[in-house]
């Protein structure tokens, strides 16, 4: 495996992956609009709120997927998103306020 060092699979290192696909202003506020959705949310939902266009917000769904914090599920044609831990909107709540829409 070049390049990998023996503690690029460490649960520090998936920390971090998580934490560099948090930070970003848009990406924190679809976490805390899943945490305030009572069932799972669909891609095309969150342009408006965003302000961004529909391929952006899917990009940054996959981030935040490919990171483990959100969960997908495909409906057809549409895909569906709901946080992996619902508890983390919370443990965000310790580095300060919420995010507006």
């Amino acid at each position: 495996m070049e390049g990998k060092t023996p503690h690029d699979d460490s649960p520090v290192e998936a920390m971090a992956r998580r934490l560099k696909a948090l930070a970003d202003p848009a990406r924190l506020r679809i976490v805390h609009i899943l945490a305030d959705s009572d069932r799972p949310v669909c891609v095309c939902d969150f342009v408006e709120p965003l302000g961004v266009s529909q391929p952006t917000v899917s990009h940054h769904l996959k981030v935040l997927t490919d990171a483990g914090i959100l969960i997908r599920e495909r409906r057809g044609t549409w895909a569906y998103y709901a946080l992996e831990d619902p508890s983390l909107a919370d443990h965000l709540a310790a580095l300060g306020p919420r995010p507006t829409r």
